[in-house]
């Protein structure tokens, strides 16, 4: 049975109407059972020839397959930590898979179970897009004395230029740490691609102001600058953002605090900064769990993240509250094509011999990102 046969047996449910779970929402309908016996034995008969990730904003179908689960780049160094496992599965995005395969050895094959499985924020920044914006700095006389720093969540040949400029990566837990050193490099940093990580973290961390930040929209000549706007800012923010946390507003946190007495707002630091401000802890993907899940019993938690992990939460502590921080849907939607038919037809795939989807970062662009991902390490 191939992929398109295995994509037509899903099954139609409202996972939010399961009794005991506060998380209003749909999430996309759940495969067949039948596949998880196929994945089941796909995955005993591979044996300890196969790692399978599980990136927390995964289905619970697929993460039930996962050797280890995390963020990206918690992943990526799993990946990276199991030098005996010839094939590495990755059920998360493509860049994820782009940094396992860089921070793996050359004999390890990365497998993206669905190649459409892509971040609609690492989109945001091509290579093409970033030169343009460095050669205007260039231009301006302030190419030496900025640093670049990507975010995690962008591609191979971002964290590359990245590494060929001087800088470096950081995740959304060691942002801060991150943007200290790039300070202590130059007078200004360029923030790639999410805006909203990069000011919550320099104005709510590091004493910047919003005076100091500047946002460079890639479509408009000059970023849509002024040379004096560029040339004063401490933070040039590229205009990009996660399509699932900007939708949070600061009216999604008047209306849960409204509706749930004494709850507690906890967001992510790629939400909008006027929600960041007036949310009571903003934390990583993996600082959000563990906030919840060491809380007291009878504790209330508005989550402003991705619907999957939140209701995942809402399901392991039932002694607590925990509720979407907003009413409407909000999956990660690209995120979600790694599904279970995808899976099995992957592990099947390799079951017969067929190594399919590998993702393979080309060797220039894998050394230089190799380069930015090493300083960041280097600074943990």
């Amino acid at each position: 049975m191939g992929i398109t046969d295995l994509l037509l047996l899903g099954q139609g449910s409202d996972l939010a109407s399961e009794r005991g779970v506060s998380c209003p929402g749909e999430l996309p309908a759940p495969s067949d059972p039948d596949l998880r016996e196929r994945a089941r034995r796909a995955r005993a008969t591979l044996g300890d020839q196969v790692f399978v990730l599980g990136h927390h904003y995964q289905r619970d179908e697929v993460i039930e397959f996962a050797d280890v689960t995390g963020d990206s780049f918690k992943l990526a160094r799993d990946a990276a930590a199991r030098p005996d496992a010839p094939y590495i599965v990755f059920c998360g995005v493509h860049f994820m898979a782009e940094s396992a395969d860089i921070l793996t050895s050359p004999s390890q094959r990365v497998i993206l179970p669905d190649l459409a499985a892509g971040c609609s924020m690492a989109d945001m920044a091509n290579y093409e897009q970033v030169a343009a914006c460095w050669a205007v700095l260039d231009e301006l006389g302030i190419g030496q004395s900025t640093i670049p720093v990507t975010y995690m969540n962008s591609s191979a040949a971002i964290k590359a230029f990245t590494g060929e400029h001087g800088g470096t990566v950081c995740t959304s837990s060691n942002a801060h740490t991150t943007l200290t050193w790039a300070f202590s490099q130059g007078e200004r940093v360029l923030f790639l691609p999410d805006q909203h990580l990069g000011r919550n973290t320099a104005v709510l961390q590091m004493g910047l102001t919003l005076g100091d930040c500047v946002v460079w929209n890639p479509w408009k000549p000059r970023g849509g600058l002024t040379d004096s706007q560029i040339k004063n800012a401490k933070m040039i923010l590229w205009r990009g953002h996660c399509s699932v946390h900007a939708r949070f507003s600061l009216d999604s946190i008047n209306d849960v605090r409204s509706r749930i007495r004494d709850v507690q707002v906890i967001v992510h630091p790629e939400c909008q900064h006027e929600v960041a401000l007036n949310a009571d802890i903003i934390g990583s993907t993996e600082q959000i769990i563990k906030t919840v899940s060491n809380s007291p019993a009878g504790s209330k938690w508005a989550i402003g993240t991705e619907l999957n992990l939140v209701k995942r939460l809402a399901q392991q502590h039932q002694d607590k509250q925990i509720v979407f921080l907003d009413k409407s849907v909000c999956y990660c939607s690209t995120m979600n094509r790694i599904d279970l038919p995808h899976l099995v037809w992957s592990l099947e795939s390799l079951v017969e011999g067929r190594v399919v989807n590998e993702i393979k970062v080309a060797e220039r662009t894998a050394h230089f990102a190799r380069v930015a991902l090493d300083r960041m390490l280097s600074l943990i």
